[in-house]
């Protein structure tokens, strides 16, 4: 065993929409979890890697813990519950308030079941005055022990130095997981589809609900160019509409705006072309999300 290198897995949880991939993506330097606006962004467990000469961190993002309402909620939440047992700590991500609501206190429940330290981290400091802080710590501190609390803002990087120390402590010594130049787990098919999906969340807004999903039906390299055919799935003919827009002007806003950043992240040109498909119900359909890459067992 390495005395001197630490190795571990660190969870990031909370709700939905509190910073977690934001933060995550800023720790390790690169974008690798879909960001945006809307609740419930993140559906898969994502493993991205941090590591410097004291030690590597294995961050696991997880869906937001919420109320489910169909079989993919279900699956979004048990991944979530169930990286608390199988992680060395964890990282809960909270709103700068003094208001603790229903949603903070299921997820404090879960938290108080399980023996693994919990780090709360409070995000998005960069929204409040600074003597305010310490207010929203002494709410927390008065309902439960934490083994640390950390205020950051991940979208301004403040204090997440601090943050990496804190975690560092917790975990165990041993060899790394991964080699040093792993980012992450996630094979470049998946981070492509996610681009793809994050994108078309904030070009559409509100116009439609979550219920989209994107496949890649294929992905072939030639020279410096990458061939992509992606498949974006909503539930109604209506949405359909939606996403292809007027004489498809949606659509393809959607595909110029995640080609720039595939191409960031393949590092070469990328010939994208997109098509809308209609599955009615597929958030309830264990078949069509197995298919989808939200395989129902993986979660049990």
């Amino acid at each position: 065993m390495d005395h001197h290198f630490k190795s571990g897995f660190a969870t990031l949880i909370g709700r939905p929409n509190v910073g977690k991939s934001t933060l995550m993506n800023h720790l390790i330097g690169q974008k690798i979890a879909i960001t945006s606006s809307r609740p419930q962004t993140t559906r898969n467990r994502i493993q991205t890697v941090y590591t410097s000469e004291e030690g590597q961190i294995v961050f696991v993002d997880t869906p937001g813990i919420h109320k489910p309402k169909n079989k993919l909620g279900n699956y979004m939440v048990h991944i979530a519950e169930r990286a608390l047992t199988e992680v060395d700590v964890i990282l809960w991500l909270v709103e700068p308030t003094t208001f603790i609501g229903a949603g903070e206190r299921h997820i404090m429940e879960q938290l108080k079941k399980v023996k693994t330290p919990v780090i709360l981290v409070i995000n998005k400091t960069d929204k409040v005055k600074k003597e305010e802080v310490l207010t929203f710590i002494d709410a927390y501190r008065k309902e439960m022990d934490f083994s640390e609390i950390v205020p950051v803002s991940a979208l301004k990087g403040d204090n997440t130095d601090t943050l990496i120390s804190c975690i560092m402590a917790y975990l165990p010594y041993g060899e790394p997981f991964y080699d040093e130049d792993t980012v992450t787990d996630q094979p470049e098919r998946q981070i492509v589809a996610e681009l793809i999906r994050e994108k078309a969340l904030r070009c559409l807004e509100e116009e439609i609900p979550h219920g989209i999903a994107v496949v890649i039906e294929s992905m072939k390299f030639r020279r410096k160019i990458a061939d992509i055919e992606a498949t974006i799935i909503c539930e109604r003919e209506s949405h359909k509409g939606i996403i292809i827009g007027k004489k498809g002007a949606m659509l393809k806003k959607i595909g110029s705006q995640a080609r720039t950043e595939i191409e960031d992240m393949l590092e070469c040109r990328v010939n994208l072309q997109l098509w809308v498909k209609v599955r009615k119900g597929w958030r309830d359909s264990d078949l069509y999300m197995k298919n989808f890459g939200y395989n129902p067992k993986d979660s049990e």
